[in-house]
Parts: C-alpha cells; structure tokens; sequence
C-alpha cells in the first residue's frame, strides 16, 4: 500500500521533476505543512514519506492534524526530518502561550508563528484592531522567549492597507519589541495588496526571520482582503513576483528558513518543479 501511494504520487507529480528535486535541498529550505494539508489528515506517515522523497526534510507544521507533537515528532525522527516552526492561531497563541510553547518544543521548532489577526472582513482593517495585537504579540513573545522560542507574525495583506504616514503593518514593526516579536515574510501576501517584497526585506531585513516562498498567477489583481482563490498559486517563477529578485534581497537580512508553500489543488505537482527552480538560483 505504501509503494502504491508513492507511486501515485510520483505520477502525479510527474516523475522528471521529481528526480530533479531529489538532490540535496539546503537545510534552510523547507515546506510549510498545509501545502499538503489533506494529505497529512488522511496519514502523517506517508505523507512524511513522499515529501521526503522530494529532497525536502524541513517542516513548518501548521497543524497537529489530530495529533500530539509527540506523534508527529517520532515520525520525523524515524525519517531523518525536522520542524523549524510551530504555526498557531492567534488565540491559541494568546489563551493557550504555554501549551503551544510545549508542542513547538516537543517538535523540536526553534519558532512560533501566528498568521492571521482576528478581524471582520466586511470592514477594513483599524488601528484598533492593531494596537491591540501590538500589546498581544509583546505579551506572547515576552512569554515564548522565556521558553526558549522565537515568536513571528505572519504577513496576510491587510496590513499593508494605508495609516497616517505608512501602512499598518510599518505601525506593527515599530511598536513590537524585537526582542520578542519578530516576522514571517509571505511574498504573496505582501505582493497581493501591492507591497514590494524585496523593498520590505531592504527596509524590515533585521526583523524578518522566516519567509513562505510563492507566486501569484499572472493576471490576478490584489487587494486588502488577505484572500484569492486558492489555485491562484502557482510554480515559483512562472507568475508576477519576482522571486529571485525577492531572495536575492534576502542575502542580506535575518532570514533563517525559506517554507514553499503553495495552496493549490496542484500543490503535489507543482511543489517538485518549484523546488527544481529554486535549487537553480542562488539561496540567501
């Protein structure tokens, strides 16, 4: 059963660009766990066992998918594989910071991060509602940093929606503490509102910690909303971010650990050929 799964999805994911992938990926290089989300809640294992396969070794989980990080853990000890990152919701992060501090550090992840701040869609995004994450994100980071971990937010789009002189997230950067508050840079999301990537990295490099590596379809138009159709995401390279230009501005910040991430129905077929693009450019 487990060669049968393997197979398929190295027919899905086409078996040229899989062999490509396979060569040795830096350690700095990872997937984020939601790329494969529904194949992780049908079996971990094997799910383990084909992105291995692909050359990765390196997870962000955003999920424990109905296990304990203990379970998950054993299962990448027995692979050879790592988590770097623990996602979380904000809530969790907030109501529950010890909990989620000892699942990252049964994981093994260095970091924890949150990607999304509790908000109506159906009105813009407020300072309100920012100034009371600022107090949230010192208060989690202060209590995380005491465990050892490293807390990042996770850019979604909305943030990047005007305020006085700059944008929301500038007012986020400046009044979090950086030593206990720090930032996952997503390229979609900062490109789909209209941000630069790269210019944020020049201007942000030492707050920037981790990054989520994708590409947004040509033709797509952004907005404030922190949502586009899932398929929107496509093989690195082949949409409107400038990817290279993106890492090659990476060289000279923080950033630890690089997470493709692509939400697409495709994800199984397109994860292969973004990994062949990016072992092709230079890596920070």
């Amino acid at each position: 059963m487990k060669n049968l799964f393997c197979l398929l999805i190295l027919v899905l994911s086409g078996g040229a660009s899989l062999a490509q992938s396979t060569s040795k990926t830096p350690d700095k290089l990872g997937v984020v766990s939601y790329t494969f989300r529904n194949s992780f809640q049908k079996d971990i294992a094997l799910t383990l066992d084909t992105i291995k396969g692909m050359g990765i070794t390196n997870i962000e989980f955003s999920n424990l998918f109905g296990k304990t990080a203990a379970d998950i853990k054993k299962l990448l000890d027995e692979r050879g594989m790592k988590c770097t990152s623990f996602g979380t919701s904000y809530d969790e992060a907030l109501g529950k910071t010890q909990q989620v501090a000892e699942n990252a550090k049964t994981l093994g992840a260095s970091f924890v991060r949150v990607a999304w701040i509790p908000h109506d869609n159906k009105v813009p995004f407020t300072i309100e509602t920012t100034k009371k994450a600022v107090e949230d994100f010192n208060n989690i980071g202060k209590q995380l940093k005491e465990q050892g971990l490293s807390f990042c937010y996770h850019n979604h789009g909305y943030e990047f929606s005007a305020y006085e002189k700059g944008t929301f997230f500038d007012y986020l950067v400046a009044n979090t503490n950086p030593d206990y508050v720090n930032f996952e840079l997503d390229i979609l999301w900062a490109f789909h509102p209209g941000a630069d990537p790269a210019q944020l990295i020049k201007k942000y490099g030492d707050r920037y910690r981790l990054m989520h590596v994708k590409d947004l379809k040509k033709g797509v138009k952004g907005d404030f909303s922190g949502s586009t159709d899932q398929n929107n995401d496509v093989i690195l390279g082949t949409g409107q971010i400038d990817v290279k230009g993106v890492l090659k501005a990476a060289k000279k910040s923080s950033i630890q650990y690089y997470y493709i991430e692509d939400e697409s129905k495709a994800a199984t077929k397109q994860v292969p050929q973004s990994l062949v693009y990016l072992k092709g450019i230079s890596l920070p």
